[in-house]
């Protein structure tokens, strides 16, 4: 069994963006030349997230749309966590969106559904974040 690690490293504009990094975790399977087994990618930082949807950009607004009714970004005293970093509505919007995904490859290729696609939720930019890929198999 072979095994591959890369992090990949993003820096947002905005507080928060939804960037697809499916043509990233590609190349990493490629470098990888894994073409049987699992591939993992994770956030490195408590206020992203990796998860897999549609590339729809309707769809796209809507989650941000929908995390900004679930956790509201200000007023920033409605959380206690607030203080040192105005952040609490970032770390509650990486709660829903979760951590990360596994996918299986197969014969060489990411797996996927109909439409599925690997994306970077970012929650709290305009700084240097990571995410991992493992990659584990034959």
């Amino acid at each position: 069994m072979k095994s591959y690690r890369k992090e990949l490293w993003f820096e947002t504009k905005t507080r928060r963006a939804y960037i697809n990094i499916t043509p990233q975790v590609e190349s990493c399977l490629k470098e990888s030349g894994i073409k049987e087994g699992f591939v993992l990618v994770n956030a490195m930082h408590i206020t992203a997230s990796v998860f897999i949807n549609d590339d729809e950009s309707g769809l796209l607004r809507d989650f941000e749309k929908f995390l900004e009714k679930l956790a509201p970004e200000k007023p920033y005293d409605q959380y206690h966590h607030n203080g040192f970093e105005d952040n609490a509505d970032a770390h509650l919007k990486r709660t829903v969106m979760g951590r990360e995904v596994v996918v299986a490859v197969t014969n060489g290729k990411l797996d996927f559904g109909p439409w599925e696609q690997i994306f970077y939720g970012e929650f709290d930019g305009k700084r240097k974040k990571r995410v991992l890929v493992k990659i584990i198999g034959e």
